[in-house]
């Protein structure tokens, strides 16, 4: 959700203004008011009166420092303020919600991980609200001034209005008005964002992508999705940051999708199909496999592969090249420089990168597919990392600074 309306234009400026100045300081600083003006390229008048502002919302601070090779007095420079600020950073999975406490650098000041089983009595949006209820109070001497909430999940999502259509797992969601909900109960700004647009953010914000300025992240775990930076920036398409190539038909007479569609290919590659299909072809007489007999789970298909178990490798082979035929056609529209898989799968990914790569290479433009890099995510998604770098967006961008300002 993008609490509020877009401002106007005056204060548009002034909002990005503030995030571009917020933005320097949170990379560059302690740094002093002259080279904030010249890396931000605005006037020294529009620096003094934006660092005032934000000095006086305890958002920055004045602290010395020394310039590189001077041996005189250290200069006087600027800083972040962010252990007084807090926000809450929450992820929705299958069967659990994550929640963590954060300051406004990031860092993490406490984190549970907590049951919210996919049947109940109460609806998913009053048992989320509890929760997050729950935490607060029980971690109370931990906060001070709470800024906003992050929510990351999977599902069919509409994140300026903070709206979730559909999702996988809690079937009794239909059109969840999670942001203004949220919102109206607490009286903080919301963010609601998928969980693998929100990842790719993070990547870029803090991960494997980060400098990078056209990246594809293909995620493979209990949903199948994909988050695309373009030009520096997480691509949205209206309200949405997420590619859904999950929900792309790669078999018409395949098994029937949470959207309505069948043979999607989240229900071929998704973990749980991928157990899905190991189990039955457990039941066919097979060569010996080392998955006869043990918990099946992602980490053992993965443990079998690596050790040269030939039914594992093939359905791990076989996931990479239906993800790869997908990928090969998001090089050719965004001709990326990185492509990262986030899965578990990645505990085998000297079998999965090289399936999908010979995807890449055989059907995108040779000039596009032959320099691009297939890297491992930095992060697994998991924890709140993704919804801190909705916050940290959100400051970037001034949208969230101009609210704290206003107090």
């Amino acid at each position: 959700m993008i609490p509020d309306g877009q401002p106007g234009h005056i204060d548009q400026i002034k909002q990005t203004n503030v995030g571009a100045v917020y933005r320097l300081i949170d990379q560059f600083g302690p740094i002093s008011r002259i080279e904030l003006s010249k890396k931000a390229q605005l006037a020294p008048a529009s620096i003094t009166k934006i660092v005032r502002e934000l000095i006086q919302a305890h958002l920055v601070l004045e602290t010395e420092f020394q310039d590189p090779g001077s041996r005189g007095r250290p200069a006087i420079g600027l800083a972040l303020d962010t252990q007084a600020w807090h926000y809450l950073s929450a992820r929705i999975s299958l069967g659990s919600i994550t929640l963590g406490l954060r300051d406004l650098s990031s860092k993490l000041v406490v984190e549970e991980v907590l049951p919210l089983p996919e049947q109940a009595h109460q609806p998913l949006l009053k048992r989320i609200i509890s929760e997050i209820d729950q935490f607060f109070i029980r971690h109370q001497r931990k906060l001070e001034r709470l800024t906003a909430i992050a929510i990351t999940l999977p599902g069919m999502i509409d994140a300026r209005r903070g709206i979730v259509h559909r999702m996988p797992f809690y079937h009794d969601v239909f059109d969840m008005p999670l942001g203004d909900t949220l919102s109206e109960h607490t009286g903080l700004p919301v963010y609601v964002q998928h969980d693998i647009g929100a990842w790719t953010l993070a990547e870029s914000l803090y991960g494997a992508s980060r400098g990078c300025k056209n990246v594809v992240q293909i995620v493979i775990d209990h949903n199948v999705g994909a988050g695309v930076i373009t030009s520096g920036r997480v691509l949205h398409a209206g309200s949405s940051s997420v590619a859904e190539i999950g929900h792309t038909q790669v078999d018409p007479y395949g098994k029937r999708c949470y959207c309505g569609n069948h043979g999607c290919l989240e229900t071929v590659a998704s973990t749980d199909s991928i157990l899905d299909l190991v189990r039955q072809r457990l039941t066919v007489p097979v060569p010996a496999s080392l998955l006869h007999g043990v918990s099946l789970t992602i980490e053992a298909v993965c443990d079998a592969a690596n050790r040269g178990d030939q039914l594992a490798r093939d359905v791990i082979i076989s996931v990479g090249q239906s993800v790869g035929r997908i990928l090969a056609i998001m090089v050719n529209l965004f001709n990326p420089e990185k492509v990262l898989i986030g899965s578990p799968l990645n505990l085998s990914q000297d079998i999965l990168h090289p399936a999908i790569m010979s995807c890449i290479q055989q059907q995108s433009l040779p000039a596009y597919s032959e320099n691009i890099k297939l890297e491992s995510t930095q992060f697994y998604n998991q924890g709140t990392m993704p919804g801190a770098a909705l916050v940290k967006d959100a400051l970037y961008s001034g949208s969230l600074l101009i609210k704290l300002l206003q107090g």
